[in-house]
């Protein structure tokens, strides 16, 4: 429960305020690299270029609550899903979130290299960006796919009792 609530927190006032000051500090609506979907190198590039004032406050951003939040959710999804999968044989499946987590500092590590490096841009670091993000956003989707696979079976279960 502990771990509830803290995502809930981070999501919806801790996040979403340092995501406000980002567009504050950049004058506009600049969005969250590690919030977009896909795989568009350029695109990174070209939002790390439109932060202005606010690339040092996102750094640090990625540096600290950033490094936080993973961990939350990373603990949260595991619990979730132990608790989901407990006497099955998918058991195991409480460690994906670890990996989206380390997926996650791999993608910080990028965004904040391709921040402080402004204004030299690196294709190659925005292209392991890129590569990150995808698979942290496959990792993340595959924990909420058997979360909601895991309740709906339990569901099941306890309907037939």
């Amino acid at each position: 429960m502990i771990f509830l609530f803290i995502y809930i927190l981070f999501n919806g006032y801790i996040l979403k305020k340092s995501a406000n000051k980002i567009d504050e500090l950049a004058g506009k609506s600049v969005g969250i690299i590690d919030l977009t979907v896909g795989f568009n190198p350029q695109k990174t590039l070209t939002m790390a270029a439109g932060y202005g004032d606010a690339r040092s406050y996102y750094a640090r951003t990625e540096m600290t609550t950033d490094v936080v939040y993973p961990i939350i959710y990373a603990f949260l999804f595991g619990i979730i899903l132990s608790l989901l999968y407990r006497g099955n044989t998918l058991v195991w499946v409480n460690i994906l979130p670890f990996i989206c987590l380390l997926l996650d500092y791999l993608e910080n590590l990028t965004i904040i290299t391709l921040l402080y490096s402004y204004p030299r841009q690196s294709l190659t670091v925005a292209t392991l960006c890129e590569i990150f993000k995808l698979m942290k956003w496959i990792t993340f989707g595959s924990v909420v796919l058997l979360m909601i696979i895991g309740l709906v079976s339990k569901i099941i279960i306890w309907t037939k009792r």
